[in-house]
């Protein structure tokens, strides 16, 4: 196990050292002093490794920028032994439950009654022998549980971290078992940088003890109505009198809600006036809070880069540092992002595609969603061209109007199946007309599901209007974005069930906008249908890029050379390029290198914000996954629903790799996380996906173009009106039976 966490350090180590690192340019941070914020890993990576592990340190120390604070939460044995680990209770972070099952305590803890595994009732020898550490965040990975013992103080410290904070929960609690925190913390303050503690009695006692040059003493604010256990007060009253901490305190460590308040929808508030008021009484002022797996607010769309330089890049003040789960992302926040909104894109790095433009903001498709692409550095803007039933083009990423649309509450008489498009039952575009589609509102909608808690911003729900192809394509002339791409798919369905020739749509409006003819404008053409694609192939200035929806796992020379005669670009699923098994990438593919052999452009698909999409090996950072693709993997494009992360990272120095930086946003290794975990703990490996074969690539010629009286839909006849008179309703093709039936419903039967 020693020897995979050596081979990962190594492997940062190298890539670190390609050039060597040079001074960057100073930036004028508003924090106390002007210094950068420091970065202070709660745990080393505790949103990946059990906290205060090993690996937890290592991997914290190895990724980070290079001055981070390693913070650890003591607790004390019954031998007095100081240990790392943020809850008095071990029973949720440890295995203590099932060495010990009948051990349980139940302790006055300030007031509250608290049940469980202390560790004030074993010796650090029966810890270390018996008990191993577990991830205490359900939604973490399990893999590295029970592989760990608990970390001692002394252990983090021998590490040998930049810098060591130790924070001192319990200092009463641990008095009245007649265990001495002011003495632990005495014999081992020469090796602290910070010493903080939520108990005003126990920092005014070390007041007079450390040296305030070398350490820092930073009193902690608990939730508001929490009472402080010296003073009996509540956190809020603590508050409003900042004066009195300067007395034996240099700064303060607060939830980031004390900051940024946020209100019951998940929508941030205005910043309130602490960190200023702090800053005047020459008091320091950390966040606590930050995770990448943990939803915060909406405002920050699933990107935690954007909640940390929220704290610290606003243009009104910036915390003096940040107590994160996730290092790595705090690093990269205030190393490489913060200040950085000038900056241009790195010179070669690949294209940003919109999937249904900025549809993680705004509802699919909408001139908002669009607009919003525009906005965050997009360079192709796409539409995904659906028909109505009266031959208007229009974009949406799907022709079943249920999902993107208000469809089911006005039409869902009109549902019907269509087994060759899904296999659930849908309201199609081609069965209304342009008009009735007119009268719907476009959805917000989340690619996980109403059950996954990862609903997208409701503030945005109907906001926007659906735009025909024809106005998609004045948009982008008008915005002057780099491209377009426009994605085709059931052409042939259209065509033999619907009489509608989704090509000829595309080829007439492409060519009303005069995208047809030489332009700074890029135009991609993408479909699923190698029929389709030939069908561009008379305009040299189009890219054609064939969309390969299923995964695969390797691309041989046959299909490749037949995929050349359709196609200059393909778009594929991430894990055909990196694949993905039990949440963890495991191993890389050679797709982007045999493509690339045949001069054909490799696009990913899709990437998202939301952590629940990311591999954990990624750290569940979008930026760390961009990085991995594009500086890791080299495609040429990356299809994104959050085009504003992506060019946030393309903006960012730290992308480029070959730049003289002393930090980087660094590319995962898939697999070497996975070197640390016993392989009787794996589950079984996945079986690989199938390589691309050429029925993958070639497909039938489009069938010609039904007659539109043979392709009425029964449930578009409305029913005769109902008199006292004979009436036969009579249309070509109508079987004598059915003039029956509707020759006696006119009669009343």
């Amino acid at each position: 196990m020693i020897r995979g966490l050596f081979f990962i350090s190594l492997l940062i180590q190298v890539t670190l050292a390609q050039k060597p690192a040079a001074a960057p340019s100073p930036k004028k941070w508003l924090t106390l002093n002007g210094n950068e914020p420091l970065v202070i890993a709660r745990g080393g990576l505790s949103g990946l490794f059990p906290e205060s592990s090993e690996y937890a340190t290592k991997m914290a120390m190895d990724t980070s920028v290079s001055n981070v604070v390693m913070l650890c939460s003591l607790q004390l044995t019954k031998d007095g032994i100081g240990i790392c680990q943020s809850n008095i209770k071990l029973d949720n972070s440890t295995n203590i439950a099932l060495v010990f099952p009948k051990a349980s305590k139940t302790y006055n803890v300030n007031g509250q009654q608290v049940h469980g595994w202390f560790a004030v009732d074993y010796t650090s020898q029966q810890l270390s022998d018996n008990v191993t550490l577990v991830q205490n965040v359900f939604s973490r990975p399990s893999s590295f549980d029970g592989l760990l013992p608990i970390s001692g103080v002394e252990d983090v410290v021998g590490a040998k971290p930049p810098q060591v904070w130790l924070n001192v929960q319990y200092e009463k609690f641990y008095t009245e078992h007649k265990l001495s925190v002011v003495d632990y913390v005495v014999k081992a303050m020469n090796t602290m940088s910070y010493i903080s503690s939520p108990e005003i009695g126990f920092l005014k006692t070390m007041s007079g003890k450390v040296n305030k040059v070398k350490t820092k003493l930073i009193f902690v604010f608990l939730e508001p109505d929490a009472v402080e256990p010296t003073t009996n007060k509540k956190y809020s009253a603590i508050l409003n009198d900042l004066a009195s901490i300067k007395s034996f305190a240099t700064g303060i460590l607060v939830p980031k809600e004390y900051i940024w308040p946020v209100d019951a929808n998940k929508y941030l508030e205005p910043a309130t006036t602490l960190v200023a008021d702090a800053h005047k009484q020459s008091l320091e002022v950390y966040a606590s809070g930050f995770a990448n797996d943990y939803f915060a607010s909406y405002n920050y769309s699933y990107d935690p880069t954007a909640e940390y330089l929220q704290f610290i890049d606003n243009s009104q003040f910036a915390v003096d540092g940040v107590v994160t789960d996730f290092p790595p992302t705090a690093s990269e926040a205030i190393a490489c992002l913060a200040m950085n909104n000038g900056s241009k894109p790195t010179k070669g790095n690949a294209l940003i595609i919109t999937h249904n433009g900025a549809s993680g903001i705004y509802p699919p498709c909408t001139d908002l969603a669009y607009q919003q692409a525009v906005d965050d550095g997009a360079d192709i803007i796409d539409c995904s061209v659906q028909m109505s039933k009266d031959g208007v083009a229009f974009c949406l990423d799907s022709p079943d109007l249920m999902g993107g649309t208000t469809a089911m509450t006005s039409f869902i008489s009109r549902a019907t199946s269509i087994p060759e498009i899904q296999q659930n039952n849908g309201i199609f575009s081609f069965d209304l007309t342009w008009s009735e589609i007119q009268t719907l509102k476009p959805e917000m909608i989340s690619p996980f599901g109403t059950n996954a808690g990862m609903q997208r911003n409701p503030a945005n729900k109907n906001a926007g209007k659906l735009m025909t192809l024809a106005e998609f394509l004045e948009f982008a002339k008008t915005k002057a974005v780099s491209g377009i791409l426009i994605n085709i798919e059931y052409a042939a369905y259209l065509a033999s069930n619907k009489g509608l020739s989704v090509v000829d749509a595309v080829t007439a409006a492409l060519s009303n906008a005069t995208l047809d003819q030489q332009s700074t404008q890029q135009v991609l053409i993408q479909s699923d249908d190698s029929s389709v694609l030939s069908k561009f192939a008379n305009v040299p200035t189009y890219k054609r890029v064939l969309h390969l929806k299923e995964e695969i796992s390797d691309a041989p020379k046959q299909p490749v050379d037949e995929l050349k005669k359709y196609a200059n670009a393909v778009t594929v699923p991430r894990p055909s390029i990196i694949t993905i098994d039990g949440g963890f990438a495991t191993s890389k593919t050679n797709i982007v290198k045999e493509l690339h052999a045949a001069n054909i452009s490799v696009y990913a698909s899709v990437m998202r914000n939301e952590f629940v999409a990311i591999a954990y090996d990624l750290f569940s950072d979008p930026m760390v996954e961009l990085a991995t693709y594009i500086a890791g993997m080299e495609v040429d494009g990356v299809v994104t629903e959050y085009p504003g992360t992506a060019s946030k990272y393309m903006r960012s120095p730290c992308s480029n790799l070959d730049a003289n930086l002393p930090y980087f946003i660094l590319p995962a290794e898939p697999g070497q996380l996975l070197n640390l975990v016993p392989a009787e703990v794996m589950p079984p490996a996945a079986a690989p996906s199938p390589a691309l074969d050429v029925a993958d690539v070639v497909d039938p010629p489009l069938p010609a173009l039904a007659n539109k009286s043979d392709t009425t839909n029964p449930a578009d006849v409305a029913p005769p009106p109902r008199s006292s008179g004979m009436v036969f309703v009579a249309n070509v093709g109508m079987s004598l039976l059915t003039i029956m039936v509707l020759s006696l419903l006119s009669l009343g039967y």
